[in-house]
């Protein structure tokens, strides 16, 4: 009887230790895990050699691979006041960066999210909310 125990005992022990991952290799790309605002300032000469232009489409140059595209939009809208904003933005999959302009404020640094085609929700800094349109 003991022994059936013991031997539970060590089958529990056995299963329930979970092996410590490893991280996965860092891989060396010129792409950037997070778009910032300062990527649409310029682009690197490993983007340059990857730069298309293509006025069938929205955007007005993609860099990268058909695996990882990174896209630059100008884009306009409103913000939560009903404010015109309007400003150049890169993006990345889902998410990206880039500056409005207000009649306020000269340059306005924010982060982006796809919602729908063509249509994007920002925030700034601050927390205020924008909703914008591809050009």
């Amino acid at each position: 009887m003991q022994k059936n125990y013991l031997i539970l005992l060590l089958l529990f022990t056995f299963y329930s230790c979970k092996k410590a991952s490893s991280p996965p290799p860092k891989v060396n790309s010129f792409f950037k895990e997070v778009t910032s605002t300062d990527d649409r300032k310029t682009i690197t000469t490993e983007e340059a050699k990857t730069y298309h232009v293509d006025n069938k489409y929205q955007y007005k140059y993609r860099t990268g691979n058909p695996s990882h595209y990174e896209y630059n939009y100008d884009v306009k809208g409103i913000n939560t006041r009903g404010d015109s904003v309007f400003g150049n933005i890169n993006t990345e999959g889902k998410y990206g960066a880039g500056i409005l302009v207000t009649d306020s404020i000269p340059e306005l640094e924010i982060t982006t999210e796809w919602i729908s085609h063509g249509k994007l929700k920002a925030f700034d800094n601050k927390g205020n909310e924008y909703q914008l349109i591809v050009k």
